[in-house]
């Protein structure tokens, strides 16, 4: 190139120092292989493969939970880490919003270790079962709600039946792996959906006994977020990505595109393989599916677990104030969050970002290992949580700000007429 700008047109002057190409023409493959094959998931929520390994040792506790994306907002916090540039500065970090109102455990579930993995021995169900979680068992809720679940409920409420007694002194026997089986209170999020989604959670701590014991301690009862997660706690979620239908390449593996003159189209790969061996490599970028995929992302550090802001007693519960900004203000911001509404049960504040759309469900689950970083071990202390209008750039923070700097408006005049 230089040589060509001081004259020299000569073939060795055109051609000379091509050690590397430019970005231009050569951008690898971006994308791991180990999530290959890129298809739509099975399974519309969080599916967990490995529970936190057990602890005779401690007390008996649930390991996971499920909420709702909400949307994400900014907070503002002084940063304690002895050493860092930012030592006692102040930071804006992003987080996201999961609506968590407490689940409902309704059964019992227990494995058996054989040379294959875990295999279930025997499941039991509480007597009584919410309308939202029975929709979950059949597929046409019109036709099966009269006599839905009503022969087990009838057999369990016999007062001479044993049944229940029996298959628990089984699983005490034979189980060495217990979990509940909870669901989340659907009808408590402003959502279209009636159907609650169903979990198994693994208890661990204890001996079997105690497990099982707790287990039913546990049954018919709501379980809130903060019994099973607490502030500061580094967890994992599992969920679904968002969904972007059928990708070419170039959004789908990040390769580049071809010069502008190319025939018969530039947004390709230019060669897909040699002659031989005669087939394509899994190795190189295809078209296909994109997004809708299962994934699970480690080390989410929990920055707040607020209560509901409407709960069951009515009375309205400031759950996003600090101690340096005392406002009376709940986490929604003003207008709701976009797509999705109002958060009025409790919520989990996470740092940074969660997988999938708004109203989609997330399993939480505790860390899978053991929490050494400072990061990791830092007390979060909030200084400052942003309510403002997520709809284009949020001014106010709370609505009697915003009526405040505007002053009366024609209709709250028109309200106050009328009142």
């Amino acid at each position: 190139y230089q040589r060509r700008v001081h004259g020299d047109t000569s073939p060795s002057g055109l051609l000379g120092n091509q050690e590397m190409s430019h970005r231009k023409f050569s951008r690898p493959r971006h994308g791991s292989l180990g999530f290959l094959p890129r298809k739509r998931t099975a399974h519309h929520k969080g599916r967990v493969r490995s529970f936190p390994k057990d602890n005779a040792s401690k007390d008996c506790h649930l390991t996971a939970f499920m909420g709702y994306k909400a949307g994400m907002t900014h907070i503002l916090r002084e940063v304690n880490k002895p050493g860092s540039k930012i030592h006692k500065r102040e930071t804006v970090e992003a987080v996201t919003i999961l609506e968590t109102p407490p689940m409902v455990v309704v059964g019992l579930v227990g494995y058996v270790e054989t040379p294959r993995g875990l295999r279930t021995l025997t499941t039991v169900w509480t007597e009584h079962l919410s309308e939202d979680v029975k929709r979950r068992f059949y597929k046409n809720w019109y036709r099966a709600k009269k006599k839905a679940f009503s022969r087990y409920a009838a057999r369990i409420a016999n007062k001479d039946n044993k049944d229940l007694e029996t298959e628990l002194d089984r699983m005490k026997k034979h189980c060495s792996v217990i979990r509940v089986l909870a669901h989340t209170q659907i009808r408590k999020l402003k959502l279209r959906q009636k159907k609650a989604h169903l979990m198994e959670i693994q208890i661990n701590g204890g001996s079997v006994a105690q497990k099982i014991d707790y287990g039913r301690s546990l049954f018919e009862r709501k379980v809130p977020v903060d019994s099973v997660f607490s502030q500061n706690d580094m967890i994992d979620v599992l969920g679904v990505t968002r969904g972007k239908g059928f990708s070419g390449v170039i959004s789908r593996w990040g390769v580049c595109r071809l010069p502008r003159k190319t025939h018969r189209g530039l947004r390709k790969v230019a060669c897909v393989g040699a002659w031989h061996p005669a087939r394509i490599r899994f190795t190189v970028a295809r078209h296909g599916q994109n997004g809708y995929h299962h994934r699970t992302e480690i080390n989410k550090k929990i920055y707040r677990i607020g209560a509901a802001a409407k709960p069951e007693s009515g009375k309205f519960h400031a759950n996003a104030n600090t101690a340096s900004d005392g406002t009376s203000k709940a986490i929604t911001p003003l207008g709701g969050f976009v797509h999705y509404g109002e958060v009025n049960e409790d919520y989990v504040m996470v740092k940074g970002c969660v997988v999938g759309p708004k109203k989609r469900v997330v399993v939480l689950r505790k860390t899978l290992l053991p929490q050494t970083k400072y990061s990791a071990l830092e007390e979060i202390e909030l200084k400052f949580i942003d309510t403002s209008s997520k709809f284009g750039y949020g001014r106010f923070q709370t609505k009697a700000e915003k009526d405040t700097f505007f002053g009366p408006r024609k209709a709250s005049k028109v309200e106050e007429a009328s009142a």
